[in-house]
């Protein structure tokens, strides 16, 4: 039977306190419309970015019975959406759990987190690369950034990224398995004072761009924040390029009216003030499709 609400399984960690992951993903998600269920990878007192002393259980051992009790359940899910995990078993067990979940007309994300900066993250290592590798031939879309990307394709992190070579990395990138790839936080080489996501969808073979002013500053959870954005507009029905359009602009715009605030970066942006602006039409788009 086809779900009334669009329904979503969310793979990632839960903090309870900073936005990122699930405390960001339920709410913008819901704002949207969607049924979010939640498959918590680990609970978190705090997220792991600029608080110290935090609290962590790994729920690893107890994810496999929760996944056979929605099998026993014969729940259906219109998306499958994984984020940060945090050991090679996770990946092997999302892995599975696509397989088992997987229906027509579905869509499966995955936002393969592996680092920043052009750095892996401390606890990840050249096994993570690979087996994150392997999860991403079972996704519709994939959502890297620049680092990401990198890792996957096994290339160093770039000083320069030229047009010829970013359209290079997401042809190379689709050739992995998915339909759709889209890079965040790719510096756009017209403006030093902006930054771009940039998405290749290989049914069409086009190439689309959506640009952003840059706001010297960092926050925890804004790839979260994206892909969950970019998600529910898709799942409304709204183009690839629209739904770009739409992330961007909701991110931008949470991005900016926190760093106004003046607010401790590591408590994340402010979206609890922008969530009804989720539900508001797109009245003018700044994407650009490159030839």
């Amino acid at each position: 039977m086809q779900n009334i609400i669009p329904r979503i399984a969310a793979i990632h960690d839960l903090s309870g306190f900073g936005r990122c992951s699930l405390t960001v993903i339920i709410p913008i998600l819901s704002a949207m419309g969607m049924q979010v269920c939640p498959l918590p990878t680990a609970v978190l007192s705090t997220h792991t970015g600029g608080f110290e002393n935090y609290t962590f259980v790994d729920l690893t051992d107890h994810m496999q019975d929760y996944i056979e009790h929605w099998k026993s359940l014969d729940l259906r899910f219109d998306c499958i959406y994984s984020g940060f995990l945090g050991s090679v078993r996770q990946i092997a067990i999302v892995g599975n759990f696509i397989k088992a979940f997987r229906k027509q007309k579905q869509l499966v994300v995955v936002d393969p987190v592996l680092g920043d900066d052009g750095k892996l993250y401390d606890t990840f290592g050249e096994e993570m690369i690979q087996k994150m590798g392997e999860l991403v031939q079972f996704a519709d879309i994939i959502t890297p950034n620049m680092t990401e990307a990198a890792f996957l394709l096994n290339e160093p992190y770039p000083e320069n990224m030229d047009e010829s070579k970013l359209k290079s990395w997401l042809l190379r990138l689709a050739d992995k398995g998915p339909n759709t790839v889209i890079i965040t936080s790719v510096p756009d080489h017209m403006s030093e004072n902006k930054t771009a996501v940039v998405a290749y969808n290989r049914k069409d073979q086009k190439i689309w761009k959506v640009s952003c002013d840059y706001i010297p500053t960092d926050y925890p959870g804004t790839g979260d924040i994206f892909t969950s954005a970019l998600i529910g507009s898709l799942l409304q029905g709204d183009s690839l390029p629209i739904a770009l359009d739409r992330a961007v602009q909701f991110l931008s715009m949470a991005i900016r009216s926190t760093f106004g605030y003046q607010c401790p970066t590591r408590e994340g942006v402010l979206i609890e003030r922008l969530l009804e602006n989720l539900k508001a039409p797109i009245i003018s788009s700044s994407y650009q499709m490159l030839e």
